[in-house]
């Protein structure tokens, strides 16, 4: 993976070059076969891979929707076990874990953005204008003191 000699240096006192390469091969082949399976017939692994390392060094380390710092520790720590066993508690653990966010609809080539575990939880499915508006919504419910 030579391509991605560019390691990011904020990654570097935080976690290894293989950390990283293991993590974006996972993140890359997930989107890709689902992608796929959704009709995607565009892109390559490969493609899904470079956008991945682009959106990632793009990121500086940081949430591309709320500008906060990402925990890039974690990446690859989740365990399966101990979330059933914990629950919301362990999850909890996790909100600023990065993950990829498909900035389209995924059947063209791959664009993505970084961002929390909590923040795509709560985008989901949403395009950005979608999630905005909820987002304005909720906040201004709050505000409107009607809760």
């Amino acid at each position: 993976m030579s391509e991605y000699n560019d390691f990011p240096d904020f990654l570097k006192n935080t976690v290894t070059l293989p950390v990283y390469k293991k993590w974006l091969v996972r993140k890359a082949n997930a989107h890709f076969k689902r992608d796929k399976n959704r009709g995607n017939l565009i892109a390559t692994a490969s493609s899904y891979r470079h956008a991945i390392h682009e959106a990632v060094v793009r990121s500086k380390g940081f949430d591309e929707y709320t500008g906060r710092s990402l925990r890039w520790d974690l990446i690859s720590q989740y365990d399966n076990a101990e979330s059933s066993r914990n629950g919301r508690g362990y999850k909890r653990v996790f909100y600023n874990l990065p993950t990829v966010d498909h900035v389209d609809d995924g059947l063209g080539l791959p664009s993505f953005k970084i961002c929390s575990w909590q923040v795509n939880d709560a985008k989901h499915d949403q395009t950005f204008d979608e999630f905005l508006d909820i987002c304005r919504a909720v906040i201004a419910l709050h505000e409107s003191n009607a809760i």
